[in-house]
């Protein structure tokens, strides 16, 4: 199974755990009882009908995928390049807090090295704040960002 969701304490509801530290998906897996990939949660949905690339096209795309199963993340990585993405081998399952929002490789379209050097720079104390800081950016401007704007408010307050 493949988690592609995010953690959103306004729409979801407070989740203890998770807010203590417990990365959403290991969170996840343990309610469905089953081990889970994470991956397509850090693009936004336009990337995913318009953005995807052939394999080696400049400036393509990655997105992260942190799991604890090598076959189950080898399957992410071929749909990750049949839907026109790089896949960054983000880690185990308990690291893929590096690629949940507020984090710098959340949003952010950024290529295979540049996502390598942005999970790198995550900070975890602070990806709560900066989630929450770009919430109230996002609406109170409401409908009115575009695709463009919105991917260079996450890399502002991230970066």
């Amino acid at each position: 199974m493949i988690d592609t969701s995010n953690y959103y304490p306004f729409r979801d509801g407070a989740i203890t755990e998770v807010d203590d530290g417990k990365p959403e998906s290991v969170w996840v897996s343990e309610q469905i009882g089953r081990p889970v990939i994470k991956a397509w949660n850090a693009v936004l949905a336009n990337p995913l009908s318009d953005r995807g690339k052939p394999a080696g096209t400049p400036g393509r795309i990655a997105i992260p995928v942190a799991g604890d199963d090598a076959t189950a993340k080898a399957t992410a990585f071929q749909l990750a390049d049949a839907t026109g993405f790089d896949a960054l081998d983000a880690g185990t399952l308990a690291e893929s807090w590096r690629q949940q929002p507020g984090t710098p490789g959340y949003c952010t379209e950024l290529t295979l090295n540049k996502l390598k050097a942005a999970l790198a720079a995550a900070d975890r104390r602070r990806a709560p704040e900066n989630r929450e800081a770009l919430i109230k950016e996002f609406t109170a401007a409401g409908a009115k960002l575009t695709h463009d704007e919105i991917v260079a408010r996450n890399r502002a307050v991230t970066a």
